[in-house]
């Protein structure tokens, strides 16, 4: 089981953190990590990807791989989520610094649903903490500008922007696992009074993620799913009227030979359902074969499948209602009628 102090927020630790940690009682092992979004640029374009360091061989790297091989040098290579459609030898550029594809791994993904690119710890704290040289330039001038900064005593300038590029002992997080036997929350606590470090355990990041990040993201596709299940509805409503009207007469003719009112309204209910069943077929097959050229992972869920197949009967029921109401007004006469 992992856990991971300080990563609801974009915090930084110093990295030898994970020393103090890991000679705790009930820890097993513990590894530093660093997490950064940017855009990654591959030939012409920019791709958005979530950047993970990590060190080889240790906690944070990718479970598996399904092309390609590790990463086995200390600097410039990288493991690409099949997302990116970064192909084994390609060249990337993150920050200043340009990497090789060296393998590639599968459903790895951000909160947000960007594609992780895995890189060695000492790139990803170069790629994330390090100035480049416009920072350096731009912090000269304005440290420069800063009279503060210029009186007797005062450390130099060049000091002053040296100290300042000194950040790449800085991590975001570390990775904790725990020892067969131990219970998850005390070991927590324990880094909690001692360490003075925020610490998640699985089950709370989980939490987290789900109410702080899936939550707005499904209110938001509520809205969505509500305003389409209304025009669907509409749209299914007019198609069942339009056919009913059309077939006045063969209404009437059952009508007129004793048909029952609960026979025509079946009759009715299933082309609805016919209708629905046929555009959740079509809807299906089109999301599934879609799914992978989609720029984000998509994650399909057997038990979301049975429910929307249930709400699009659902819905065809509803819109049958005003065909069937069109239908049982029908008199036996109109069956001999002009």
């Amino acid at each position: 089981m992992y856990q991971f102090p300080s990563t609801a927020y974009h915090a930084t630790l110093y990295d030898d953190v994970y020393r103090s940690i890991a000679g705790l009682p009930g820890v097993a092992e513990a590894s530093n990590v660093a997490y950064l979004t940017l855009q990654a640029r591959y030939g012409e374009k920019d791709v958005r990807v979530m950047i993970a360091g990590f060190n080889p061989g240790r906690l944070g790297e990718p479970p598996f791989l399904i092309e390609g091989r590790p990463i086995v040098k200390s600097r410039y290579e990288a493991i690409a989520d099949s997302k990116t459609g970064f192909k084994i030898g390609d060249k990337i550029g993150i920050r200043r610094n340009e990497y090789t594809v060296v393998g590639r791994t599968d459903r790895m993904v951000s909160s947000g649903g960007d594609p992780v690119v895995f890189i060695t710890m000492q790139d990803a704290q170069e790629a994330q903490f390090q100035k480049d040289n416009t920072s350096v330039y731009n912090e000269r001038n304005r440290l420069a500008a800063n009279p503060k900064l210029n009186k007797p005593g005062s450390p130099g300038l060049l000091q002053a922007v040296t100290e300042s590029q000194q950040s790449n002992n800085k991590i975001n997080a570390v990775l904790v696992r725990i020892a067969p036997g131990q219970d998850v929350n005390a070991v927590a606590e324990t880094i909690r009074r001692w360490k003075h470090f925020n610490v998640y355990t699985y089950d709370q990041m989980v939490a987290i993620l789900q109410e702080k990040v899936i939550v707005n993201a499904l209110r938001q596709l509520g809205m969505f799913m509500g305003i389409l299940a209304l025009v669907s509805t509409a749209i299914v409503a007019l198609i069942i009227y339009t056919m009913t009207m059309g077939k006045i007469k063969e209404i009437a003719v059952l009508k007129l030979i004793g048909a029952k009112n609960q026979t025509i309204a079946g009759m009715i209910l299933q082309e609805a359902w016919g209708l629905g069943l046929i555009g959740f077929l079509v809807g299906k097959v089109a999301a599934t074969m879609w799914a992978p050229l989609f720029p984000k992972h998509i994650e399909f869920v057997f038990t979301d499948t049975i429910i929307s197949f249930i709400l699009t009967l659902f819905i065809c029921t509803l819109a049958s209602l005003i065909g069937i109401r069109a239908a049982l007004k029908v008199q036996p006469s109109a069956a001999i009628g002009g």
